[in-house]
């Protein structure tokens, strides 16, 4: 499960996002160099799980990968693209082998200049190659279908899938998406099939325009899910006036505060929190926040990733896209080492033991840290200090941490975080 984000404002277009996977599935920051397709002009690329045709330059680009996957859950091009993607439930089935929604976004980001031409390289390439394949970690058989949100410079774009039909809609002001449709008779493209297919199949009565989201998608998914409820809740946090890094960064750490009171981390029976924990609960196993990432996009862009999960513990440190500013410093291996990525993970664990207690530790440091990144003067040579310096302070937090509340040893969602740790060797 995942939440995104976009608003486009006089301070520029911005994207975020929130990338929930299953709980200990690493997620890496890298970049890629621009280049050319190498061999014959029958090339092919090899994503996730199967080829394609490989003729078109590939710009630039640093994203967020799960460790053990191709595609990528979101990131940003030299030409100042930006794109999130979510998973979305559909009555369309999807196939056992094809291109994943993170290879669509990868791909998308290597060969479009902008947001409209995004759009057009993930529906061409639906034309050719089904979505499909295994896209969850543990979970060897989850396979979903997916949407898309676009940014540049000047415009916004969500472009929505089932199977290989879609629709897309131009996004103005404030735009939050989740893990159900959301385009109804809203749509300003459309796949010429899509009308032709819901009346065939029972899905629309063929009067009046089609309502993509009511024809295409799976109502119980959209109520297992959470999905409306987290965009809503996106919704109203992001419709506050402010500074848009800030507005952006507290929505993604919000754990649906009501009123006054603070949400905790092990609250709903469903992930109705944009900075989602997992739980042992069947609908929250796989909704966990693995990594973070924040755009102002355009021909300058300024980006800022996590590298960890769990926003709400970490610190969104600036990245550059022209070159590789980190040096590695945001890989993660799919089993625990060293790296930024696990030791958060190690200190996360830690604080979901006692959370209302041991969430402050080091919150003045991450606060202080977080600004310095944000620093427009701030050269991209000295972007790697900021993770260098994360990553030396998580053991003092970490220590810290056991000074503060104690260890809650009852209760099914302290339970799955022991059982998760052992699964992970994580210690």
């Amino acid at each position: 499960m995942c939440d995104s984000i976009v608003m486009v404002t006089p301070q520029g277009v911005w994207l975020a996002k929130n990338s929930d996977r299953e709980p200990g599935e690493a997620q890496s920051v890298e970049w890629k160099p621009a280049g050319y397709p190498t061999g014959s002009r029958h090339a092919r690329r090899r994503c996730t799980h199967v080829e394609v045709e490989d003729r078109v330059p590939r710009r630039a680009l640093v994203m967020s990968r799960p460790s053990w996957m191709w595609g990528a859950e979101m990131g940003v091009n030299e030409r100042g693209l930006a794109i999130a993607n979510e998973a979305v439930f559909t009555r369309m089935p999807v196939a056992a082998a094809g291109l994943t929604g993170m290879d669509l976004l990868r791909l998308a980001l290597e060969r479009a200049d902008t947001a409209r031409e995004g759009v057009d390289v993930i529906t061409g390439l639906l034309r050719r190659y089904p979505q499909g394949g295994r896209m969850g970690h543990r979970s060897r058989g989850f396979r979903y279908h997916s949407s898309f949100l676009l940014a540049d410079a000047e415009e916004a774009w969500l472009l929505e899938t089932a199977g290989w039909l879609w629709a897309a809609r131009r996004l103005q002001g404030r735009y939050a998406s989740s893990n159900v449709l959301g385009i109804g008779h809203d749509h300003d493209l459309l796949h010429p099939e899509a009308a032709v297919v819901a009346r065939a199949r029972g899905w629309w009565s063929g009067r009046g325009d089609l309502d993509f989201a009511r024809a295409f998608g799976a109502p119980l998914m959209a109520v297992a899910t959470g999905g409306r409820a987290r965009r809503a809740c996106s919704h109203r946090l992001v419709s506050q006036e402010g500074d848009p890094f800030a507005v952006l960064a507290a929505a993604l750490r919000d754990h649906g505060a009501e009123g006054d009171e603070p949400g905790h981390p092990a609250d709903g029976w469903r992930m109705r929190m944009p900075c989602a924990h997992a739980s042992w609960l069947p609908t929250r196993t796989a909704g966990q926040t693995t990594g973070s990432m924040i755009v102002r996009a355009g021909a300058e862009p300024r980006v800022w990733m996590t590298g960890t999960s769990s926003p709400c513990l970490s610190v969104f440190k600036p990245v550059a896209v022209d070159r590789d500013g980190l040096g590695g410093r945001g890989r993660a291996g799919e089993r625990p080492d060293d790296g930024l990525w696990w030791s958060h993970e190690r200190l996360h664990r830690r604080v979901l033991e006692d959370y209302a207690a041991r969430e402050p530790v080091g919150g003045a440091e991450r606060a202080e840290l977080e600004a310095r990144g944000r620093d427009e003067a701030l050269e991209s040579s000295r972007f790697a200090a900021l993770w260098d310096e994360h990553l030396a302070q998580l053991p003092q937090w970490h220590a810290r941490t056991l000074h503060h509340g104690r260890p809650v040893r009852v209760g099914p969602f302290s339970w799955f975080w022991q059982r998760q740790s052992k699964a992970d060797a994580l210690r």
